[in-house]
C-alpha cells in the first residue's frame, strides 16, 4: 500500500487534504477487516460494517487525522478503535438498565430459556483476558488485537509489528493458548 502510506506522510497531519486523501486509500481495507470481524457475530447483532467502519474512523479523528508512522500504524489503531466499539456495544447490551442481557420474549414463548448472546460473552471474556495478557506481554496482547479483532493474516500482522513472521506464529500459538487457559480460569462474565 505505498499510496497510502505516502498519503500518511502527506502535511502535518491535521488538515483535512489528508483526511480526504486517505479514507479512500483505506476504506475498502477497513470495511474488509470489519466485515471479516463481524461475520463471527451473532446474526442479530445491528452493527453492519459499514457502521463499524465509519465509527472507527470517527475514533481514528476524522477530517483531522494524526501523522501516523505507516500503514501498520494506522492499521493497528483502526483495529484498536473497530475493538473498542465492540466491546462499548457488548457491554452497553448487557447493562442492566438495558435489561442486562435480557431478551423481550411473547407469553407463548415464556418458556423458553432466554439468554445473553454466546458472543457477547465471547467477546467480553476475550476482552478482560486480554487486558490480562497485556500487563504480561504487551507485544502478544497487540498481536491478539491485529488477528482477532482485525482479522490481520499472521504474515500482516509480522509487518505491523516489525517482527518476523516465525516470531509471529511463536507468539500466536503462545498467545492463544495462554488466552485459552486464562478464560478457562477466570470463566465467561
Amino acid at each position: 500500500m505505498p499510496d497510502v502510506t505516502a498519503n500518511l506522510n502527506l502535511g502535518d497531519g491535521h488538515g483535512a487534504r489528508t483526511a480526504d486523501e486517505l479514507l479512500p486509500l483505506v476504506y475498502d481495507e477497513l470495511r474488509r477487516l470489519a466485515a471479516a470481524r463481524l461475520a463471527r457475530e451473532s446474526r442479530d447483532y445491528t452493527l453492519q460494517p459499514t457502521a463499524l467502519v465509519h465509527e472507527a474512523w470517527i475514533r481514528l479523528g476524522a477530517d483531522h487525522q494524526p501523522a501516523w508512522q505507516n500503514c501498520a500504524h494506522f492499521f493497528a489503531a483502526a483495529a484498536e478503535a473497530m475493538r473498542r466499539i465492540l466491546i462499548d456495544a457488548a457491554r452497553r447490551r448487557h447493562a442492566v438498565r438495558h435489561g442486562g442481557g435480557l431478551e423481550r420474549v411473547d407469553a407463548a414463548d415464556a418458556a423458553q430459556k432466554v439468554v445473553a448472546p454466546a458472543q457477547d460473552d465471547e467477546l467480553l471474556a476475550v476482552h478482560d483476558s486480554l487486558d490480562r495478557l497485556a500487563a504480561e506481554d504487551p507485544r502478544k496482547a497487540e498481536l491478539v488485537k491485529l488477528r482477532y479483532f482485525a482479522g490481520l493474516t499472521l504474515e500482516e500482522a509480522a509487518e505491523a509489528l516489525d517482527v518476523s513472521v516465525p516470531t509471529v506464529k511463536r507468539d500466536w500459538a503462545y498467545a492463544r493458548a495462554w488466552l485459552f487457559a486464562d478464560i478457562r480460569d477466570h470463566g465467561p462474565r
